[in-house]
C-alpha cells in the first residue's frame, strides 16, 4: 500500500501476531485511536486482515515466521524501510502447547520460546534503542495471567508468559526517564484459536466461556496509552479470579491452574468452590 500524507500525519504503530485474536483486535484499537499500522503474522490471513483494518487508516502488512532470527530481522527490516519512527509496538505474537511435559513435542515447546520469549527479545533490543534515541515510544508485551502462577500441563508457556512479565517490569524501570513506557497485558482465558492450536480442546479451560478479544486489546490499548505498569484483562470474572490469584499461596494457585488445564478434565464436573 503506499504511503500517504495523511500517513505522515497520523501515529505509526506495530503489532505482531495481528492475523486474528487479540493482535487483530489491538491492531483496530490503534487504527481507530489515530495510528497507522505495520500488523505481522505468519499466516496467509494477515492479508485479509490488513484489509479488513484499512478504514481511514493506513495499514502495511507483513507475513513473517517471528519464531526465527531472520523472520525479526526481516520485520524491523520493514519497519525501517516505511521511514517512520515507531510511536508504539505491541508485541503480541505467541503460541501455546498443552498436555504433559513427558508426552509434548520438545521441538513444540523449544518453537514455543522461540516466539513467546526470544522473538520478543530481539524485537524489543530493535525497537527499544530507536524509542529512547528519539526521546519517546510506548510498548505493550502481551503477557498472560498464567504468568502470576505455576502453570501444569502448559509448564513451558506458563514459563514463558511469567518470562514475558518480568521482562517487561524490568524493563520499564530501566526506561522510565527516557520517555518510553513498557505496559504489559495479563489476559485470562480468551475466545481466540488458542486452545485448539496448543491441543487443549479436551481441557475444562479449553471448553468453558471465555472474553471476548476486543474487550481485552480495549482495556490493554488504554493501559497502554496511560502508560501504566500492567493490566490484568477481560470481564469482571476474570480480572476478579486474577486478584484471587495474587494473594493465593503457590500450592493453592498451582492447583487451581491444573484442576483447568489438566488434559480431559472438560469432561469433568465442576470442581466445589468452598
Amino acid at each position: 500500500m503506499a504511503s500517504s500524507k495523511q500517513g505522515n500525519t497520523r501515529q505509526f504503530a506495530v503489532v505482531t501476531g495481528a492475523s486474528s485474536g487479540i493482535g487483530y483486535e489491538l491492531a483496530r484499537q490503534f487504527a481507530q485511536n489515530g495510528f497507522d499500522v505495520l500488523i505481522a503474522a505468519e499466516d496467509d490471513s494477515i492479508t485479509e486482515a490488513a484489509r479488513s483494518l484499512a478504514n481511514g487508516a493506513h495499514i502495511e502488512s507483513l507475513k513473517v515466521d517471528l519464531a526465527t532470527y531472520d523472520g525479526v530481522e526481516q520485520l524491523y527490516a520493514k519497519i525501517q524501510s516505511l521511514g517512520r519512527p515507531v510511536d508504539a509496538i505491541a508485541i503480541n505474537a505467541g503460541v501455546g502447547v498443552g498436555g504433559e511435559f513427558t508426552e509434548t513435542k520438545l521441538e513444540d515447546e523449544l518453537n514455543l520460546i522461540q516466539l513467546n520469549v526470544t522473538s520478543a527479545v530481539h524485537l524489543a533490543k530493535r525497537v527499544a534503542r530507536d524509542m529512547v534515541k528519539r526521546g519517546s515510544g510506548r510498548i505493550l508485551f502481551t503477557s498472560s495471567v498464567a504468568a502470576i502462577m505455576p502453570a501444569p500441563f502448559e509448564a513451558v508457556y506458563g514459563a514463558s508468559k511469567a518470562f514475558l512479565l518480568s521482562f517487561s517490569e524490568a524493563l520499564r524501570n530501566e526506561l522510565a526517564d527516557a520517555g518510553v513506557s513498557v505496559t504489559a497485558l495479563l489476559p485470562g482465558p480468551t475466545e481466540t484459536n488458542f486452545f485448539h492450536r496448543a491441543g487443549m480442546d479436551d481441557t475444562r479451560v479449553g471448553q468453558q466461556k471465555k472474553d471476548d478479544p476486543a474487550q481485552v486489546a480495549r482495556q490493554g490499548f488504554k493501559a497502554m496509552m496511560a502508560g501504566e505498569q500492567k493490566v490484568f484483562a477481560g470481564s469482571v470474572k476474570t480480572r476478579l479470579q486474577a486478584a484471587v490469584a495474587r494473594v493465593l499461596p503457590d500450592p493453592a494457585k498451582v492447583q487451581m491452574h491444573r484442576l483447568m488445564s489438566e488434559p480431559g478434565s472438560g469432561s469433568d464436573p465442576e470442581p466445589e468452590h468452598k
